[in-house]
């Protein structure tokens, strides 16, 4: 006789609960111990061209956030698809995913600010996040997903695709006020997509 165990996902896994713990530590240290230690230029990502740059930070920047917006917005993200690809992977290929996307993320980001020799530090798990959502479109395509300002709801997959065509455009045109890191989330959603690619060839079959 067969045996099957059903397993009831986890709401909120390990290593999805003790990231989004670790960042919002960080956070607090920043607004509590930033003029004492000046955390955030400390733990920011600097372009290798300056002599800020330190290689620990290709780790720390991913902990570090700018506001209160900016930590909720990549703390839910990391909540919404973390927890999904985390059930599916397991803890420990997670965690690796995460972090290889925030390192891959990285790399894109300072080889962009060496060739154009331009940009400042930078900030934020969203490198990492975008490659969890590029994973998370790549194995639930179909999935409907409702997105602000956006009335009715969109499959994962056009909807990654959607957010990877605006940082490019957004990036390459260079506008001014944007601060945001394009090249960065580019570099992570790159590395997070040939990941899931490698670790899917040979199983088809897994899409939902």
């Amino acid at each position: 006789m067969s045996q099957f165990r059903f397993t009831r996902p986890d709401a909120l896994p390990p290593i999805t609960k003790n990231l989004i713990i670790i960042n919002s530590l960080v956070f607090v240290a920043q607004n509590i111990l930033d003029t004492q230690l000046n955390l955030t230029d400390r733990f920011a990502l600097w372009p290798i061209g300056t002599g800020y740059f330190k290689p620990y930070q290709i780790a720390t920047h991913m902990f570090t956030h700018g506001g209160l917006f900016h930590i909720f917005f990549n703390m839910f993200s990391l909540w919404m698809f973390g927890r999904i690809l985390e059930n599916v992977w397991g803890p420990k290929r997670f965690l690796l995913f995460y972090f290889l996307c925030g390192i891959g993320a990285a790399a894109v980001h300072l080889l962009v600010q060496y060739l154009t020799g331009s940009g400042g530090p930078t900030v934020g798990a969203s490198g990492a996040v975008m490659g969890l959502f590029a994973a998370f479109g790549y194995l639930f395509p179909n999935t409907e997903l409702y997105i602000m300002f956006i009335p009715v709801p969109v499959k994962a997959k056009w909807a990654v695709l959607g957010l990877i065509g605006l940082d490019l455009f957004m990036g390459l045109g260079s506008f001014a006020g944007d601060n945001v890191a394009r090249f960065a989330h580019l570099g992570g959603a790159l590395t997070g997509f040939i990941l899931v690619l490698i670790w899917n060839k040979t199983n088809r079959r897994r899409f939902y």
